[in-house]
């Protein structure tokens, strides 16, 4: 009897995979977060191809890189602080209505061939904008959906959703603009935003309520300030928090020297590579990037692999940066769809464990304030890898620019990891 007893408590013990599924609800978030994804990047896919054909600018797609990320950088702690106070569904739905919009200002100007280089900027401000209030306030609903037991599961698999967004998206932005064309397929894009509005409409997730496991709380949280002010008082609620601190500067120097700006010059990688028809090599390498990440969590989510650690996450970029450095440097199409399908899985990997490790140890109280800078660090950085790999790549190349931030990307991280054994929170 007791020995049953014991391997009914091992088995209840042990991590059960996709644990986040179980959840009803959570397995239709996944669906439609899916598409959602995959509508931002059917709008990359042909606005990057359509910019890449008129304008042939490396310093185009740093500034494109710039002008989607910087709207993190100055408003992700802002959009934190907004869903700790109000419905998360809400902002999240006026956060798809803002990429909806930016898909529809693409359309118009594709249709009527004036496209210029401003459009761009205020376009990707408007899609970094939807990103913004996407971010904090979907990773608070799905802490609500889910409980904090099987959040990793629930991030991890979030990711992975996006990744398999990011995974059609190619495939389907290059039929729609090889069948449709490029201003009619971005008008039929707006109609994959329509599924995820309407179920938040009647989730029963996401209201401004007190759950069980985020009833205890020792801190209150602070009054609104609004701008700098308020990423200054956030940093100081964590700054004893070690996981915290180091998991925010990981995402922030990841960001700031590669971040994804490699995707926006993508089409001229294509094009070095060699190979006769450079928009199907484009895309396939945009299509590897993200088989990688979707396979990736999929292996990792069947079997419950890599629990979440700090040391796990920063030996992950490392490989991650090994990966993206010999994408780089590679002169063989064969070897960099090799090297970008590896990459990707170590990018979700690193990427899922550090927010993991933020939504488990960020106050209750002020949950979104610190998803949102997580958040501001992770994204809205990405702001200046438009700089070292995009602007940077108009002078020495972007080959050279990618490897060499890269480089710097890993010595930063190494430097990181010293710093988490040396504090014993590994």
């Amino acid at each position: 009897m007791t020995n049953k007893t014991n391997n009914t408590e091992k088995t209840a013990s042990v991590p059960r995979g996709f644990a986040a599924l179980y959840h009803p609800q959570y397995r239709i978030y996944f669906i439609a977060t899916a598409l959602a994804m995959m509508a931002d990047n059917i709008e990359h896919v042909i606005s990057y191809w359509m910019l890449y054909q008129k304008f042939h600018s490396p310093t185009l797609g740093g500034i494109a890189v710039l002008t989607h990320w910087l709207p993190f950088l100055l408003f992700s702690v802002y959009s934190g602080a907004l869903a700790d106070r109000y419905d998360s569904r809400r902002i999240i739905q006026v956060g798809m209505g803002f990429f909806m919009l930016a898909s529809l200002g693409w359309a118009a100007l594709f249709m009527l061939d004036i496209v210029e280089q401003w459009h761009a900027v205020v376009l990707l401000t408007i899609h970094g904008m939807a990103g913004v209030l996407w971010g904090p306030a979907s990773q608070l609903l799905i802490h609500d959906i889910v409980g904090a037991k099987d959040l990793q599961s629930a991030v991890r698999l979030n990711a992975t959703s996006r990744q398999l967004g990011m995974l059609a998206g190619p495939a389907v932005g290059g039929v729609l603009m090889l069948v449709c064309g490029p201003p009619l397929g971005l008008l039929i894009n707006v109609l994959f935003y329509v599924p995820l509005i309407f179920w938040l409409w009647r989730v029963p997730y996401g209201r401004k309520q007190v759950s069980a496991d985020a009833a205890p709380s020792n801190t209150p949280p602070p009054p609104r300030r609004g701008g700098f002010a308020e990423i200054r008082a956030t940093l100081q609620m964590v700054s004893g928090n070690r996981i915290l601190l180091s998991m925010v500067a990981l995402a922030g120097v990841s960001s700031f020297f590669i971040g994804n700006a490699f995707q926006a010059q993508m089409p001229e990688f294509a094009h070095d590579l060699g190979t006769e028809k450079a928009d199907y090599s484009y895309s396939m390498l945009l299509a590897a990037n993200a088989a990688g990440a979707f396979i990736g969590g999929m292996i990792l989510e069947s079997r419950s692999l890599l629990p979440a650690t700090p040391r796990t996450a920063f030996v992950l970029t490392v490989l991650w940066c090994a990966a993206m450095a010999g994408f780089a440097l590679t002169d063989q199409y064969v070897v960099a769809l090799s090297l970008i399908f590896i990459a990707g899985f170590l990018n979700l990997s690193f990427n899922a464990m550090a927010q993991t490790l933020v939504q488990l140890h960020a106050p209750v109280a002020i949950r979104g304030r610190v998803i949102g800078l997580y958040n501001m660090s992770n994204n809205g950085l990405r702001a200046f890898s438009g700089f070292t790999v995009g602007i940077l790549g108009a002078v020495i190349g972007i080959h050279s620019s990618l490897a060499l931030s890269a480089l710097l990307l890993m010595l930063s991280t190494m430097l990181l990891l010293a710093f988490s054994m040396r504090s014993k929170i590994y």
